[in-house]
């Protein structure tokens, strides 16, 4: 499915999560990886604020892509934000989102 870039350039964004591993199989405890590097996924919530409006994401980036030490409530760039839909059947049940994905999210200075 195709992704689309998400325009964060006039937005205030902050780590509402600190990372943690992505899991691809939760029963097994198989931690998802980055297709193109290899590189293990993380998931870190960033809460995005624009033109009066805040939102929480679950976003997935590759742990090279995330320094030590984001904490919440920390200031952040996020770089490469794509977002992308998603459909998928699980015992019978038919379910859909949108997932979200970056290359690096870094503290804002750095």
């Amino acid at each position: 499915m195709p992704s689309f870039k998400v325009d964060t350039s006039t937005a205030v964004v902050f780590v509402a999560t600190a990372p943690t591993p992505k899991l691809k199989n939760k029963q097994t405890g198989e931690r998802a990886m980055d297709h193109e590097t290899g590189a293990g996924l993380s998931v870190v919530g960033l809460l995005i604020s624009d033109e009066g409006e805040g939102n929480l994401y679950q976003v997935a980036v590759p742990e090279t892509g995330l320094p030590d030490g984001l904490m919440p409530g920390m200031p952040v760039s996020v770089i490469g934000l794509k977002a992308r839909d998603w459909e998928n059947t699980i015992n019978g049940q038919a379910r859909h989102g949108i997932s979200f994905r970056a290359v690096a999210v870094t503290p804002m200075g750095a």
